[in-house]
């Protein structure tokens, strides 16, 4: 009886420190995140708008993202998630061409994950026109249509447009996370993408506060 009772004691202390190893740290203004000067509108409406800044080709958005949607699909519905592609060279426009084609075609909530699975562990280089178009088409999607939104006015108005979102906000790098417009954090901020997703989380109830809900 005493072995079974010292043994559940430190089967429950081991449980207790996971579970403080786990509880999120405080939030640290000028640490794990900055207050912007000049808060940028939103365009959730009077939901809590958290906006991803992010590369395909970057490995850390890549593991960030199937944490970041879970937390999404899971989370409040008082919260809207917006995804920028991030603009640095000729490569990195093509990534964000394909994301907004992608997002044109009405097809990202089937390929935005595979686009980062194909091109970090297949090696599938989808920064590039002609592997992408023959990408698409492999999945079912029609080439030329694919082609003629890639290279649109269209698609080159939301490059423009997320040129200067990340300008507003001041992105030095990815992945970055703004919520409500107000609050900037960031992998390298919070310490890794697991406490970024708990760093965003408590952005996302301080804003929630300082909205008055």
């Amino acid at each position: 009886m005493n072995f079974l009772r010292n043994a559940l004691a430190l089967l429950l202390l081991a449980f207790a420190a996971g579970a403080h190893a786990q509880a999120p740290s405080a939030l640290e203004q000028g640490r794990n995140f900055i207050r912007l000067e000049k808060p940028y509108p939103v365009t959730g409406g009077d939901k809590i708008e958290v906006i991803e800044f992010f590369y395909y080709g970057c490995p850390v958005c890549y593991e960030l993202e199937p944490k970041l949607s879970r937390w999404y699909f899971n989370g409040p519905t008082s919260v809207a998630l917006r995804r920028v592609p991030a603009l640095s060279s000729d490569n990195w426009d093509n990534f964000a061409k394909l994301f907004y084609t992608l997002e044109a075609m009405g097809q990202l909530g089937r390929l935005h994950w595979p686009v980062y699975d194909n091109f970090h562990f297949n090696g599938i280089k989808l920064n590039e026109e002609e592997v992408a178009a023959a990408w698409v088409a492999h999945n079912g999607l029609d080439k030329q249509k694919f082609i003629a939104i890639y290279n649109s006015p269209q698609v080159r108005e939301k490059l423009t447009a997320a040129h200067v979102l990340m300008q507003a906000f001041e992105i030095k790098g990815v992945p970055s996370i703004v919520v409500d417009g107000k609050f900037l954090t960031s992998a390298r901020m919070a310490g890794g993408t697991s406490e970024l997703i708990q760093v965003v989380q408590q952005l996302v109830e301080l804003a929630r506060k300082e909205r008055g809900k």
